[in-house]
């Protein structure tokens, strides 16, 4: 545990990322979660970190694991019921009660959680209609039984079971036509029932995944078909149309065309109706992975199989004896190699700095592949930058604290530029120097600081300051998407004199609500001029400089190239864009 502690802090120190998960296919399973959680807290609780857990057993919920993930930032909660009925969960040995999910989602909502993510199937062996309504009726149960802490706010995922080979469900049976039954038959109960939000798994891309899952080597000609095809990135919903398209037509060029259309209209669950004879020899029967050594003897997956059937409940062998499945040899069990660590004592959790001391004012160029992050981006990248600098940076208050970081103007993707300003505020006074020094080796190339200089913590913002831009841009002629021959640069300034010598440029577009709206471009502008490149001809480098108002407005650079393109009669397409400075009231242009 603590080699884990210590990676995780460190790995926050070299990284600068301010949030971090423990992942793993089962992290309840890591028995020393609590102890390890809360000691990450105590030691990061005032550097505004958020801790992320993947979907986590509702019954090991508890007042621990509520305290590592909360803090500031309150990262998302996900439990799987998988079912829900009791019977249906120990069919498939989930090993969770009604009781415990009641007591797991209260604790969470009294840790200050509304909103929690359940994950639940459909399709299991021996599931029932009443099971599919069941689920319905659990999340309304749950709803009820916390009304006095609040109202819960339900996000539901509903999946279609695929069995899986080397697993007891393996011999399980499932069709497409009767999971689109239970989906709708879900969909009907969840109608009526508010503050849930339900996301269903496309029946189709399961069905292509049950086919494949346990498909045989026939299946190798199918994969690389579906995939010269266009199968890709199956799980993205825009994609899911080309993505089935693609497999059943592979399907049918494989001649397997009848053996899907078997498993889309096929018989449900079709072991559970058999006597024990008739079940013990189809489970008996070559399946096409039986020479694959998974480490579990496949007698004891069918003995597993029967036994689901009969809602009977397998012991962990983590905490309970041996149920000899093969993997680990006979007698063993209770499998809890290291006991968990004592848990330590919390401590409060305090809001990062938020003191306004001392204000720096930063001058910097962005080039090169720089030009390609877009400002969000920007952001993070300074925020990252910060904590591993480690100055003192003060930050914002609320729920979400963020660094004191204000950008004058963003910069369109793309687009480099060679004097652009920054504010960074910090809890103590810093030296401007060492503070661009030490922030500068945190940068990657093509982000230059290039001055740094202190400005009054209570003066005006850096949008307040904002004047006017300069602006550089190299436009191309085109024809259909071809470089064409340009027109004579006599033809470009005359262009440019027109506009300049115009007393208004009416531009019309659409707000943010798609309304048309137009207005007066001209005020903008402040200078203009047109110059050719000797190295490239055919290539005219356009400069401006325009005004920008408080509310950040200015003259964009696609809208100088609209002009040009109507006033020339050709295309132009732009090949760099540049932005030279912003221009400031008390900071100079430099």
């Amino acid at each position: 545990p603590e080699a884990v502690i210590e990676a995780i802090e460190t790995g926050m120190e070299r990284t600068g990322y301010s949030d971090f998960s423990l992942l793993s296919l089962s992290c309840s399973d890591y028995l020393a979660l609590p102890a390890v959680g809360v000691e990450l807290r105590n030691r990061l609780a005032d550097k505004n970190v958020s801790l992320t857990l993947p979907s986590q057993r509702v019954d090991r919920f508890d007042e621990n694991i509520a305290h590592i993930l909360g803090g500031t930032r309150k990262a998302g909660l996900t439990f799987a019921p998988e079912a829900g009925t009791q019977r249906l969960r120990d069919i498939v040995n989930k090993g969770l009660t009604d009781a415990e999910l009641l007591r797991g989602i209260r604790t969470a909502m009294e840790s200050g959680y509304r909103k929690i993510k359940l994950y639940f199937m459909i399709g299991l062996p021996g599931e029932t209609d009443a099971d599919v309504l069941g689920i319905a009726e659990t999340c309304w149960q749950l709803q009820q039984q916390c009304r006095d802490l609040g109202r819960l706010e339900l996000n539901l995922t509903i999946s279609n079971f695929t069995p899986k080979p080397h697993t007891p469900f393996q011999w399980h049976s499932v069709s497409t036509a009767e999971f689109q039954r239970r989906q709708q038959l879900l969909r009907d109960a969840l109608r009526r029932m508010r503050g849930i939000k339900t996301n269903y798994t496309d029946i189709r891309l399961s069905a292509m995944e049950d086919f494949v899952g346990r498909g045989d080597r026939r299946l190798a000609p199918v994969i690389e078909a579906a995939w010269r095809a266009g199968a890709g990135l199956d799980a993205w919903f825009e994609a899911a149309d080309r993505t089935y398209n693609a497999w059943t037509s592979a399907i049918e060029a494989a001649g397997l065309g009848g053996r899907y259309r078997d498993l889309e209209m096929g018989e449900w669950s079709a072991a559970e109706g058999m006597d024990p004879d008739d079940l013990a020899a189809f489970c008996s029967q070559p399946l096409p992975w039986d020479h694959i050594d998974s480490g579990v003897d496949k007698g004891w997956l069918a003995d597993d199989l029967r036994q689901a059937l009969a809602a009977a409940v397998v012991p962990d062998c983590s905490f309970d004896g041996c149920s000899s499945c093969g993997v680990c040899g006979p007698e063993l069990g209770h499998n809890v190699v290291v006991p968990p660590p004592p848990i330590p004592e919390q401590r409060p959790q305090r809001a990062p700095a938020s003191e306004r001391v001392a204000r720096l004012r930063f001058r910097f160029s962005k080039t090169g592949s720089m030009a390609l992050l877009s400002h969000l981006d920007l952001v993070r990248l300074m925020e990252r930058a910060l904590r591993r600098s480690g100055l003192p940076v003060s930050f914002t208050g609320g729920f979400h604290p963020l660094p004191r970081v204000q950008f004058a103007l963003a910069l369109p993707l793309g687009a480099e530029a060679d004097g652009e300003w920054m504010d960074l505020e910090f809890t103590q006074p810093t030296d401007p120097a060492e503070a661009l020094q030490r922030l500068q080796a945190q940068l990657p190339a093509g982000f230059a600081l290039l001055q740094a200089e202190p400005v009054a913590v209570s003066g005006p913002s850096l949008s307040q300051e904002l004047v006017a831009a300069s602006w550089q841009l190299q436009l191309r002629p085109t024809a259909n998407g071809v470089a064409s021959p340009p027109p004579p640069l006599a033809a470009w300034q005359a262009a440019a004199a027109a506009l300049l010598d115009s007393t208004a440029w009416i531009w019309h577009d659409t707000d943010k609500k798609g309304r048309p709206r137009q207005r007066d471009c001209r005020p903008f502008l402040q200078s203009l001029g047109v110059t050719g490149l000797e190295l490239e001809p055919a290539t005219v480098v356009v400069r401006y400089g325009a005004q920008v108002d408080p509310a950040g407005r200015s003259l964009r650079p696609e809208q100088l190239q609209h002009w040009f393109a109507q006033q020339l009669d050709t295309g132009l397409e732009m090949v760099n864009l540049r932005r030279e400075s912003l221009q400031l009231r008390q900071s100079p242009e430099a």
